[in-house]
């Protein structure tokens, strides 16, 4: 450390900050007088007053000297910590010396200072000048804080480890909480206090505690909990129709960020316990950093993911391409404030245009693509729009592996779906469509072609998260299609990350599976929504409209003929699925490049050529596919 860094910088004197000088300057004094006392028995010795008094003057200005340099007046009484006891045990250091010195050195008349006071003086010292501060803590906590948050909203904690300590102390300066009990798993800590507040037991208890104290809100204190613990004691929570809070992540709480205000509702991720995903990062910015990148699809959900995401690697270029004019320009406008390094290229066109695409391919050169673009909605395309579903995302994939073939393209990544397994849907039957496409290219050329295939993505566009709580806002009921539906679900941010990583494998033609967990009832979905809105399911209700036109019970991510391999990451496996035969793309690339539009029922029948595994659902020759057209066959639940 330099000289200079040991001299403190100047800072603004107040009368707040005169009045604590004064009140250590005292403190020599009551320390230095009071010492004198308790060594000659508290009779006060009448031949040494002026040397007691010559000292006395001599120590004042050591001592200021000692508080100035230790910076003791930079720390706030009220918020008086460590830090601060550090800085005054160096003063009364100082100090210490600067009596050791006058000892030694100078020739004091009368009777010689006694050697106690060197062990007295520090001591008394020490007591008045850290009990002052603690005193002075102890009293604005005390009126300030506490005597407010008596009327405060009652709350309970859920975690009585270093974050609940935290989270108590953070809450007691506000005027607008009461903490009331905690809870912990921890059999040790029942029965026991932190900050006067009792541990009440484990969260089994939470729903009659929540009546007891006439209760409306949790908070979680538990950030390094695992996801199935967060899950259990959330669920708990949420059926006694507890408003829950959960803590920020144990880096925020380092960075002392714990007021209430830092706290998020409880979402409903949190209620699906998966555990965090986390990928070889380095691997990522090997295989992308300072690479062009092309997405299509760019704005729609999973494409502007991909795009925020591979941010984060360094890329050459991003070329941003989409249809829509709003999302492409929405996704412009977070790379402008949040990415503003980044360099974007957004471009409108359509993956059906192929001149379009062959001049972004001729001008910018893009080195990877990640093809996002696709219609995705399974009841939409069904009823009225089946050749369109095919012209998009099966045309439309053709010609963007014709232009990266083409252009020597070096990663192509396909985003595929769970609903192309053994379709029931010309959704699935068209993304399986695609996937074909890109095994029969992968044999071809150099280019090294992959598909990412998985289900469901929380809060994307069309989800039915959404939708439910559009539902909700409007004061219900919230349909789902039939009591036994399940899907896969996953978050937008973890499906672009694990689509990364396997884009960064080196396989060509395979079929990666993302790990989805546990599917997912979507009539418990709903009923955890309702809660979490903080609504009873006699508040709003749910209402079961038929299976859609090509919606399935069950979702599956492997057909029946496929086994799949281990890839180095554990939330990726390679599906091997039947290999791709020799006349499939002549004849496909024949029948899409045809003039006349098909309709329906000839499209599925034409794709059972080539998607043997696909059975289309039967459909009612009045269905349409939204349930609020199929009067009189709903039935609710309560």
């Amino acid at each position: 450390m330099s000289p200079l860094q040991l001299v403190p910088m100047p800072f603004r004197i107040s009368i707040h900050t005169f009045l604590v000088f004064l009140f250590d300057l005292l403190a020599v004094a009551i320390a230095w007088l009071g010492g004198l006392l308790i060594r000659f028995n508290f009779v006060w010795p009448s031949s040494s007053g002026y040397s007691t008094l010559l000292i006395l003057a001599t120590l004042l200005p050591i001592h200021a000297l000692a508080c100035y340099w230790a910076g003791l007046y930079r720390g706030i009484w009220r918020f008086a910590s460590v830090p601060d006891l550090k800085r005054v045990l160096r003063a009364i250091a100082i100090s210490a010396v600067g009596l050791l010195l006058i000892k030694a050195v100078f020739d004091i008349p009368g009777s010689a200072l006694p050697r106690s006071m060197l062990v007295l003086y520090p001591l008394l010292l020490a007591t008045v000048m850290c009990g002052g501060r603690l005193a002075w803590r102890m009293w604005k906590e005390h009126w300030m804080y506490r005597n407010f948050s008596a009327s405060g909203k009652p709350v309970i904690i859920v975690g009585a480890g270093s974050s609940g300590k935290m989270l108590i102390h953070a809450l007691e300066r506000r005027g607008d909480w009461r903490v009331v009990a905690l809870l912990d798993d921890d059999k040790t800590k029942w029965g026991r206090e932190l900050y006067g507040i009792a541990v009440k037991g484990d969260a089994s208890v939470l729903p009659r505690l929540l009546k007891e104290h006439d209760a409306a809100h949790v908070i979680l204190a538990m950030p390094s909990a695992p996801p199935a613990v967060i899950q259990r004691v959330a669920n708990i929570a949420v059926s006694a129709n507890a408003k829950v809070f959960v803590m920020p992540g144990i880096e925020e709480l380092m960075c002392g960020r714990v007021e209430i205000d830092a706290m998020r509702p409880i979402e409903i991720e949190d209620l699906l316990g998966r555990k965090p995903i986390s990928i070889d990062a380095a691997h990522v910015h090997q295989a992308f950093a300072r690479r062009t990148i092309l997405i299509t699809g760019a704005g729609g959900s999973i494409g502007s993911e991909l795009c925020r995401q591979l941010a984060n690697f360094e890329p050459k270029k991003l070329i941003l391409l989409e249809i829509n004019e709003f999302a492409l320009y929405s996704i412009m406008e977070w790379f402008a404030s949040q990415r503003p390094e980044i360099t974007v290229i957004p471009l409108i066109g359509d993956i059906r245009d192929e001149a379009r695409l062959e001049e972004i391919f001729s001008v910018w050169k893009p080195q990877a693509v990640f093809h996002a673009a696709a219609y995705k909605h399974v009841p939409l395309m069904e009823v009225g729009n089946a050749w369109q579903a095919v012209s998009n995302n099966v045309f439309g994939t053709l010609c963007l592996v014709r232009c990266a073939r083409r252009h020597k393209v070096g990663r192509f990544v396909l985003i595929s779906t769970d609903k192309a397994v053994n379709p029931t849907s010309i959704m699935g039957a068209t993304k399986r469509l695609a996937e074909m496409l890109c095994q029969a290219f992968a044999v071809l050329n150099n280019t090294c072609f992959g598909i990412v295939r998985f289900g469901n993505v929380l809060g994307s566009s069309g989800s039915v998260v959404p939708k439910f709580q559009a539902q909700i806002a409007l004061g219900g009921p919230v349909t789902v299609t039939h009591p036994e539906i399940a899907r896969f679900f996953m978050s937008i941010s973890e499906a672009a990350q694990l689509v990364l990583q396997a884009a960064a494998q080196d396989a060509n033609g395979e079929i990666f599976v993302l790990d989805m967990g546990q599917p997912v009832k979507i009539v418990e979905l709903a009923r955890n929504m309702i809660r979490l809105s903080g609504y009873t399911e006699e508040q709003i209700g749910i209402e079961f409209t038929g299976l859609r036109p090509g919606e399935k019970l069950y979702e599956e991510l492997l057909a029946d003929a496929e086994q799949t391999l281990p890839t180095p990451h554990p939330k990726l496996r390679i599906a091997r699925s039947r290999q791709v035969s020799e006349d499939f793309l002549g004849n496909l690339q024949n029948w899409l490049e045809r003039s006349t539009p098909l309709d329906d029922e000839t499209v599925r029948h034409d794709i059972c050529q080539w998607v043997s595994e696909y059975t289309p659902s039967p459909l009612q020759t009045d269905e349409l596919p939204f349930e609020g057209r199929r009067e009189g066959r709903t039935t609710r639940s309560h």
